[in-house]
């Protein structure tokens, strides 16, 4: 039997960094299955995951070496303990509307909702019925509910998360930790339309087609790589209020339907660009 690990490193790009933690963990007796790494904006994060023979881990020396490694490096290098064929856990975080948060607690999706995210109380008794955690942020001060949000992310061991149409900009701060993990629903066909007021602008603008879009979430407002999209014909006479309505539905079903995607292993990101495999 195996023991498998995932561990992150994130901080300021500097030469060695990918050398020193793999010639660590060659030294730890650990194989790495699988390395992705990169560079944005002078930030480096790596994504690595390793295993053991059971009887070749010590995990008191292993963490003990990368806490100091660490500090040495000047970065963050967190550790993690998982089982390669586990359920995957997942967060969810929302602001007022519901339809996204029901239609994913109605899904049947092969990953367990462990803690729902909301910036404002009045989303607790939604939650309460699906006998899940939920955690009120004030996001007033955006660095602080983010580092909070961060900590309970860590402390209930989330894989990925889910915007439920949770209507506040995340730092790149807190994206570059869930790279290609985080999965946004917008209401419009991007890249037209980016924003909060994408109905309305597309009413405005007289379109005959409008939609929306599942994508990951990047450093970059409504750019990230698109998962998949969903499209509804806007004819004469129709108003704002129903085209809102339409798009709601739409948005339910294409982010469950991305969630699906994503937990089938079945999306690869390259270049910027998701792509089934």
């Amino acid at each position: 039997m195996k023991q498998f690990a995932t561990i992150t490193v994130i901080g300021r790009d500097k030469t060695g960094v990918i050398a020193r933690v793999t010639n660590f963990l060659f030294e730890q007796h650990a194989n790495i299955e699988a390395l992705e790494e990169q560079v944005t904006r002078g930030q480096f994060s790596m994504t690595l995951q390793a295993s053991w023979k059971k009887s070749e881990l010590n995990s008191d020396l292993l963490r003990d070496g990368l806490k100091n490694l660490a500090a040495q490096l000047g970065m963050e290098i967190k550790l993690r303990f998982t089982e390669p064929n586990r359920r995957q856990k997942f967060a969810i975080m929302v602001t007022k509307e519901t339809h996204c948060f029901n239609a994913l607690m109605a899904a049947k999706l092969k990953a367990d909702a462990a803690l729902v995210i909301g910036n404002y109380s009045d989303f607790a008794p939604l939650v309460k019925k699906f006998k899940l955690p939920f955690e009120h942020i004030h996001w007033n001060d955006r660095a602080k509910a983010e580092n909070r949000a961060l900590k309970l992310l860590e402390e209930n061991e989330i894989d990925f998360v889910v915007l439920a149409r949770f209507m506040k900009i995340l730092s790149p701060n807190f994206v570059w930790r869930f790279k290609n993990k985080i999965i946004n629903i917008h209401p419009s066909l991007l890249p037209s339309f980016p924003g909060p007021q994408a109905y309305r602008q597309a009413y405005e603008s007289g379109v005959k087609i409008a939609g929306v879009t599942a994508h990951f979430v990047s450093m970059r407002l409504d750019e990230g790589p698109i998962i998949s999209q969903g499209a509804f014909a806007i004819t004469p006479g129709m108003g704002l209020k129903e085209i809102v309505a339409r798009g709601q539905k739409l948005e339910a079903d294409v982010l469950v339907k991305a969630v699906k995607l994503y937990l089938g292993k079945r999306l690869d990101v390259y270049w910027g660009v998701v792509k089934e495999v």
